[in-house]
């Protein structure tokens, strides 16, 4: 991904800190609850990336939908596979 890219995307994230209750919950902001249209019940995934969590929408088809297309956009998983090894031989 170009710096440039990588740019765009960083002024374009929004980052919050929440605190978390005894019982586990949090509240995510209305901003945020009105841009993914998560209502009362709506429902969230959560991904724990070892050293982060992802709390992805999952009325829009979840994370499984977001790495699909993900995937694509990069040309598929084999130009996506050949493109990591070029970056990273080690991972081969």
């Amino acid at each position: 991904m170009s710096k440039h890219l990588v740019d765009v995307y960083i002024r374009q994230m929004s980052i919050s800190e929440f605190r978390v209750s005894r019982r586990g919950q949090m509240a995510l902001p209305a901003e945020a609850r009105r841009r993914w249209e998560l209502v009362e019940g709506g429902s969230v995934e959560v991904v724990d990336l070892g050293e982060a969590l992802l709390i992805v929408p999952a009325a829009r088809g979840g994370l499984r939908s977001l790495l699909h297309s993900a995937v694509e956009a990069a040309g598929g998983y084999q130009a996506l596979a050949a493109s990591v090894a070029a970056d990273d031989p080690d991972l081969v």
